[in-house]
């Protein structure tokens, strides 16, 4: 069965950064790319507890997107229950931990 895929306030706020960082608008290649990160984001519909958990809480997961460099971190959440994966934050590989307590 699909899960479905909720984007949150907050990994929709990251995704509008990431568009504008990257000059999607003016850049068919960053424009794939961005196009790119998204279906694989949705993807998560089919098999969400495939991706590793994160070092910052054994509750989330994380789907890697990118060539080094960039890599991007996905974080999200599976509700089993609700057969739900919510995409909590969107974040550059390299910056530091964050606080799973920031994500709710």
């Amino acid at each position: 069965m699909a899960y479905l895929v909720n984007i949150t306030v907050r990994a929709g706020r990251d995704l509008a950064a990431l568009y504008n960082e990257i000059d999607a608008e003016n850049s068919a290649a960053a424009r794939r790319w961005y196009e790119q990160l998204k279906a694989e984001i949705l993807r998560l519909e089919k098999t969400p507890a495939c991706r590793p958990v994160t070092h910052e809480s054994r509750q989330l997961r994380q789907l890697f997107y990118g060539r080094k460099p960039p890599v991007y971190r996905v974080i999200y959440r599976v509700r089993e229950a609700r057969k739900q994966v919510d995409v909590l934050h969107i974040r550059h590989g390299a910056r530091r931990s964050f606080k799973s307590s920031t994500l709710d």
